[in-house]
């Protein structure tokens, strides 16, 4: 939800609007743009920008910061798929279990109504 302008953002991250102009142009965050085309930031992009500030004062240049975020990226999507994986898999024994439990009181009900007929002939 885009809620800050740049100039709490500059007061939240110390850095410069300049500079937060500078990650916006090379796809780092996309902020949103008000009816008076005023940049608003989201909470998300507060903290990509101060992962990048700390990121540059370790001395990572632009080309590392980019392959770190492209990294977390695909660390993030090995991780969604993972746990769809799982939930699916969680899912189709849960859907196994009922199935297997249903079946086994129709079975119970059939055996009964086998003796139970010994009685009704």
């Amino acid at each position: 939800m885009p809620l800050f302008s740049i100039r709490i953002v500059n007061d939240l991250t110390d850095l410069t609007p300049r500079q937060i102009r500078y990650y916006e142009s090379h796809g780092f965050v996309t902020p949103a743009r008000s009816e008076g085309n005023q940049r608003l930031f989201s909470f998300a992009d507060v903290d990509r920008l101060l992962d990048i500030k700390q990121l540059t004062e370790r001395g990572i240049n632009m080309a590392g910061i980019k392959e770190v975020f492209r990294d977390r990226a695909e660390q993030e999507k090995k991780e969604q798929k993972t746990e769809r994986e799982r939930i699916e898999t969680k899912r189709l024994h849960e859907q196994v279990r009922w199935e297997a439990l249903n079946n086994a009181n129709a079975h119970k009900a059939s055996m009964i109504q086998g003796q139970l007929s010994h009685f009704f002939h």
